[in-house]
């Protein structure tokens, strides 16, 4: 179907062409000249048409007609280049060449056809102002490179290609800095993002001054190429940008034409592929084939030039000073030689001399570790010998055994272990006599070619072998140089390492004019490893040698326990417990030197073995409070568990609760363009060989796979107790995932838990934390980092505040200070606080409390609740609830009813006899009354009585009785002590007189 329909496209086109020849009689006939070929788009066959096509529609009549072309997946080989009238491949002439089937960018004077840049606009600032400040920020062409923007605004470099079959993308590369990011990306003509794997997306850092080489390949059909950079700056400094160059595409069906050499290249025969570069002193210009020579008497080109330029009057910045090798006699001397190639004119107004060499003076000493042999050279001392430079090299005594290492203190000639180059960032490398160089009692930097020029000094160290008798499982060796800077610009000086020659990380970097200082880098794994220095005047693109006396100077480098290293001295060493027997043994980890006995004797409980101690117990360092050693006395951690004595109460903590690792991300926080990003920070609270803090970088450590990343087995990782990485989330940006970069170590060793606010001249900071009213007091666990920095000559250290907040959860929030949100407020000490309830104490008897419940069916219940507010966990539990038999209300209402009644009934019986007693008395008194008054006296006390037969009843109104007063009755209770107890009685009659007894 498709075929038909091309088939009356195709002959639709044929009559329309016919047509314009009927209307265009008269007309001059076309000539070669008056147009050009090209295939028609492919049909579904694979097969398309060449068809003519007019330079200037109309103009002349008679082109030719179309003809069937070449397949679809046809082309030419490197060299040739398809002429499309007779559609055969012919070779290049010379001056030009042909990728056969594919093209390349090589040439950067301006933006070639079909790339473009595009910024994107940063649409994170907070005040929503910054969205124009990319406008300015490109990709700009440098000559032989195309250089990246140096901000934080996110860049593409963009170019869209057709491929007629499978094919590849390949260029080279500088990406020195990783505050920029780089990646490479592919997508087809429908926006959509090809497959690619990270190691092929994100490009690795380059080492300074070196060009690296990344290739992709590509699919059939469209493919729309993107390089795109992008960065956080957090302060003033310019990153370093992404420089591009020889961008070569493979997969094009044909081409047309071959491509003119560039300006300073040449190709002298046909059918060439690639263009050569001009040698020195020669140049060319565009589609050359062979090279112009310079008149060398007052000009000169550097290769690859594509002029001369006049030689200038010598000066200072055409030669440098040397230090010749020792001579017979033991003598050196000071000479000047000039920078080559040599480029200035002597004898002409304005040239300075070559100074004079200076006199022979006695050769430095051999540095430590080698001797002169009187030769005119240091030769190392043999194995199992040791010499301090000046003496010959010597047995160890007995009881001890060789240091191993390089110390270099005397720089007299390069050692054999260290190479020193030069690398010009736009295209070529230095002579290697410009990087480094040696001047008696220092090394320097060189002159360079230009003042851009990265000038290299290297040392490898193929691994490290601890002593025989000594074992640190955090320390293997170490690398420390004495060295200072002198600059009137920008200058850097970067001290790097690349381990296992996977990727070159920088270490430390110091800026501008650094007084004389001495920095020591702890290698904490046994491996292969390059240190490099990297000294640039600047950082801006030059072509010439202005700032020639910035220079960096290095004094001194000591590395130790180098495999391949020699001895400067002896250390003790363990002896064999064989009787007379000097065979130094290995001390088992955690063991130090006994040295009276010289043998290995374990450090004491909880603590650690300290690496270059002096033999003896004082290499083993207690740890600190509320710490352990692990069983290899390498570190000290914490077993989550604290306890905190205050008066008479006794607080227990049981931070295991709060999880292995906390992690924090601040923020957002803007750079001065508006960029957003957050600081994550990892904290491992107990710590543990298992239990670390891992930081790792998912932009320029792609050459591990994802579980090796997640344990901190990148050579960009940083596994440790406190660690921090910058985030950079994916929107907002261009980029499809959140980014993580910048990873630094801020504590690896843990110094204790304590609530004082002060240890170790580490102080926390109470004040910079909202107050608490808590009675549990806040917990704080110190950390420190010994790797010193620029800025934090002591390293950095860190204090994590642990506060008992009821209300959270047992993992808890991590917070620093609202004053500090980076976490730092002096860029060395980091505070942080860590609110849990797992951070409260465990729960003790005194932290409840029990309620006694109402006695219901003679049963009682006992309840235990815990003290509100509850300021503990885990610990105890609460007390079941306990059922005690009780008596009721109800029981003790009826026994005090029945004791009331039994008492009434009691008082109403007693109050009957009482009364009815006295009714008796009161008859009795009654007749004594009327007898007295019948006799007029007063009867015996023995005749009183009612004579036997009178009546009682009769007398009965007669006699009167008059109970006691109160106050009577008390009378008479007070005179029972006396025998005396009477009651009165008045009696009453019908006469005149009375008679009372009283």
């Amino acid at each position: 179907m498709r075929s038909s329909a091309w088939f009356v496209a195709s002959c639709a086109l044929i009559l329309c062409t016919l047509r314009l020849m009927d209307g265009a009689k008269g007309q001059r006939q076309c000539s070669e000249l008056d147009y050009y070929y090209e295939y028609t788009e492919c049909d579904g066959t694979g097969s398309r048409w060449r068809v003519a096509i007019p330079q200037s529609p109309g103009s002349c009549t008679g082109l030719p007609e179309p003809v069937r072309g070449k397949e679809c997946t046809f082309s030419c080989e490197a060299g040739e280049f398809l002429e499309m009238s007779a559609q055969e491949c012919t070779r290049c002439a010379a001056g030009s060449y042909s990728l056969g089937s594919g093209i390349r960018f090589d040439q950067w004077d301006s933006m070639p056809a079909g790339f473009s840049s595009l910024a994107t606009s940063l649409e994170n600032s907070p005040h929503g102002d910054d969205r124009l400040t990319c406008n300015s920020s490109t990709w700009v062409p440098q000559g032989n490179y195309l250089e990246s923007n140096r901000d934080e605004c996110t860049v593409s470099l963009i170019y869209a290609v057709h491929l007629k079959k499978q094919g590849s993308v390949s260029f080279e590369y500088q990406y020195p800095d990783n505050n920029l990011l780089f990646e490479f990306f592919i997508q087809n003509d429908q926006c959509q993002e090809m497959d690619q794997s990270a190691d092929t997306k994100w490009l690795k850092p380059s080492n300074h001054g070196e060009w690296a080489t990344h290739t992709v390949n590509l699919k059939s059909g469209t493919n729309i190429l993107y390089w795109r950079t992008g960065g956080v700056l957090m302060g003033t400094k310019v990153v370093k940008p992404v420089l591009l160059k020889n961008v070569q595409i493979e997969g094009v069906a044909y081409t047309s034409q071959c491509f003119p050499c560039k300006p300073g290249t040449f190709s002298h025969v046909p059918g060439s592929s690639t263009c050569d570069p001009c040698p020195r002193d020669t140049y060319s210009g565009h589609g050359a084939s062979s090279c112009t020579p310079c008149n060398i008497t007052t000009q000169y080109a550097a290769e690859g030039s594509s002029v001369c330029k006049d030689r200038p009057p010598c000066s200072r910045k055409d030669y440098f000073q040397i230090h010749t090798a020792c001579d017979h006699e033991g003598k050196t001397q000071v000479m000047y030689k000039w920078i080559e190639p040599k480029i200035c004119l002597e004898g002409v107004t304005g040239a300075e001399p070559l100074p004079p060499s200076g006199e022979r003076e006695p050769c430095p000493p051999c540095n430590p570790g080698f001797y002169n042999n009187d030769t005119a050279t240091c030769s190392p001392c043999p194995p199992g010998t040791y010499s301090d430079g000046m003496k010959p090299c010597r047995q160890c005594p007995a009881g001890t055994e060789p240091t191993l290492g390089y110390e270099y203190k005397w720089w007299n000639v390069l050692p054999a272990n260290m190479k020193t180059s030069c690398f010009n960032v736009g295209n070529t490398k230095c002579d290697s006599m410009n990087g480094w160089e040696v001047a008696g009692d220092h090394i320097q930097s060189g002159s360079g070619s230009s003042d851009n020029d990265y000038l290299i000094l290297n040392i490898h160290v193929p691994g490290f072998k601890l002593p025989t008798s000594s074992h640190s499982g955090t320390e293997f060796g170490r690398i420390t140089f004495e060295f200072e800077t002198l600059c009137t610009a920008d200058c850097e000086l970067y001290f790097m390492m690349d381990v296992n020659r996977k990727s070159t990380t920088v270490v430390e970097l110091w800026e501008k004019t650094q007084t004389r200082q001495t920095y020591t880098h702890v290698m904490t794994k046994n491996a292969s490893v390059s240190y490099t220095w990297a000294f640039q005047r600047t950082n801006q693109p030059s072509d010439v040698r202005w700032r020639v006396n910035d220079v960096a100077r290095i004094y001194s480098i000591l590395v130790s326990n180098a495999v391949d290293g020699v001895s400067s001295g002896c250390q003790a060493c363990a002896l064999s417990t064989q009787p007379s027997s000097s065979t130094c043994v290995p001390c088992p980890p955690g063991h130090y030197i006994d040295t009276p006995t010289s043998q290995c004797t374990e450090c004491p409980h909880n603590t650690y073995l300290v690496s270059h101690a002096t033999p003896g117990p004082d290499a083993c360092k207690p740890c600190g409070p509320a710490s352990k050693s692990d069983k290899d006395h390498s570190l000290c951690y914490s077993d989550c568990h604290f306890t905190h004595t205050e008066g008479n109460t006794t607080l227990t903590f049981d931070f295991s609760l709060l999880g292995s690792v906390g992690s924090l991300m601040n923020g957002p926080s803007f750079t001065s363009k508006g960029t957003k990003y957050f600081h994550q920070f990892n904290i491992s609270l107990c710590g543990g060989q298992g239990q670390l803090a891992v930081c790792t970088d998912n932009v320029t450590d792609l050459s591990i796979t994802d579980s090796q990343r997640e344990k901190g087995e990148g050579a960009n990782a940083v596994k440790t107790f406190i660690c921090q990485s910058t985030i950079i989330p994916a929107n907002g940006r261009g980029f499809h995932t959140a980014l993580s970069s910048q990873s630094m170590n801020l504590a690896d060793m843990f110094l204790g838990v304590t609530v004082d606010n002060t240890l170790e001249g580490i102080r926390a900071r109470p004040e910079l934390y909202p107050p608490t009213s808590k009675k549990v007091p806040d917990v704080n666990v110190y950390y420190r980092s010994l790797e010193a920095t620029s800025s934090c000559e002591l390293g950095r250290s860190a204090v994590v505040t642990l506060r008992c907040n009821p209300v959270k959860s047992t993992k808890g929030d991590l917070s620093v200070p609202s004053q500090c949100p980076a976490g730092t407020c002096d860029g060395c000490t980091f505070h942080f606080l860590w609110e849990s309830s797992g951070a409260c104490p465990t729960c003790t008897e005194r932290d409840y409390h029990q309620i006694e419940g109402a006695c219901k069916g003679r049963h009682q219940d006992l309840l235990y609740v815990w003290t509100e507010p509850k300021l503990c966990i885990g610990g105890v539990t609460l007390p079941e609830k306990k059922t005690l038999p009780c008596e009721g209300m109800e029981f003790w209402v009826r026994l005090g009813a029945g004791l009331g009644a039994f008492t009434a009934v009691l008082l109403v019986s007693l109050t009957c006899y009482f009364w009815k007693k006295n009714k008796r008395l009161e008859y009795k008194y009654s007749r004594l009354v009327m007898s007295a008054n019948k006799e007029c006296e007063m009867p015996g006390a023995d005749s009183c009585a009612v004579m036997e037969g009178e009546n009682e009843g009769d007398m009965e109104d007669e006699v009167v009785y008059t109970k006691p007063s109160l106050l009577g009755k008390l009378k008479a209770i007070a005179s029972k002590g006396n025998g005396e107890n009477y009651e009165h009685v008045q009696l009453n009659s019908s006469h005149s007189k009375a008679l009372v007894w009283s």
